[in-house]
């Protein structure tokens, strides 16, 4: 729940400052947005872990606001709280029956909606529908898209991990490598928006582990792009001293001396419905996980 990514939509200064102040001393990173579009730009920017939004907005509506989001794979999955001034019913029933999680009205508690923010978070993750650091689709929501894209045609299932990232945790700690799985996860979303297009799919399988659908067509080019900015922007996690010398000493074995270990970069496995034939979910994941085994020892080789 710590770090945890909240979006406010809401156009009224006073109560987006006070939004922002309260839930930054509970160490919510929060970002404010005054205009529906701007809060979309935002998302598509950095996942939030969940987004509080108003529903008299200038310019787009929050209702719009939450129906694009819905029908956005890369955002489908983020909990929506409204906060209005409305207090009938028919909106309110607008709202939840375009996916919003919950609903308070002005003038509100602000510690009812603490509690309402922090229980719709704590959902998702329980429910395995995003990771708590990057704030993607995890579990249930990978194995649906997984499920989707084994009827169809066109697309191409990417299987992504970063190398040497254990050694980095180890001698830098939890909250730096932590650091290195949201800088991926923004990268990877960057370099999809440049190169994918909006219906790709992004999640994080667990641990260093994460997963792009995209088409056939784009795989190839996300593929070299994501590897040759992450080596290039990761080395900004490193000290002074590391990136002079150009490794890291990671403890060797039964703590018996140290290694030297390369900086981290990415692994990544590729299959295609052109390539295989898939039976069923456990053999797309198996082939691609081989697929980026086998390129990490090309990697490793080379």
């Amino acid at each position: 729940m710590a770090n945890a990514r909240l979006l406010v939509v809401e156009d009224d200064p006073d109560i987006g400052n006070m939004l922002k102040i309260y839930f930054s001393g509970l160490d919510f990173q929060v970002d404010v947005a005054v205009r529906g579009s701007e809060a979309l730009e935002k998302t598509k920017q950095v996942l939030p872990h969940l987004i509080v939004l108003d529903i008299m907005l200038p310019d787009i509506d929050g209702y719009e606001v939450c129906r694009i989001l819905r029908t956005n794979t890369r955002t489908s999955h983020i909990p929506v709280i409204f906060l209005t001034q409305k207090d009938e019913r028919s909106d309110k029933l607008q709202g939840l029956e375009l996916g919003a999680d919950d609903y308070i009205t002005k003038p509100f508690d602000i510690e009812e909606l603490k509690l309402r923010v922090q229980g719709a978070i704590r959902r998702s993750e329980r429910e395995s529908l995003t990771d708590p650091r990057s704030g993607l689709p995890a579990g249930r929501l990978i194995e649906e898209q997984l499920r989707r894209i084994i009827r169809e045609q066109d697309w191409a299932l990417l299987d992504v991990r970063i190398n040497h990232f254990e050694p980095f945790r180890d001698v830098y700690g939890f909250v730096a490598s932590d650091d290195v799985l949201r800088f991926a996860a923004m990268l990877i979303g960057e370099v999809v928006d440049e190169i994918g297009s909006s219906g790709d799919f992004i999640g994080h399988a667990g641990g260093d582990n994460f997963v792009i659908i995209t088409n056939e067509v784009s795989s190839s080019a996300i593929s070299q792009r994501l590897k040759a900015r992450f080596a290039d922007e990761v080395q900004s996690h490193y000290n002074f001293m590391d990136r002079q010398q150009g490794y890291i000493e990671a403890p060797g074995p039964q703590d018996n001396g140290s290694n030297k270990v390369p900086f981290m970069t990415l692994a990544i496995g590729v299959v295609s419905p052109k390539q295989h034939e898939f039976a069923d979910i456990r053999e797309i994941t198996e082939l691609a996980a081989d697929a980026r085994r086998q390129d990490a020892a090309n990697v490793a080789a080379s």
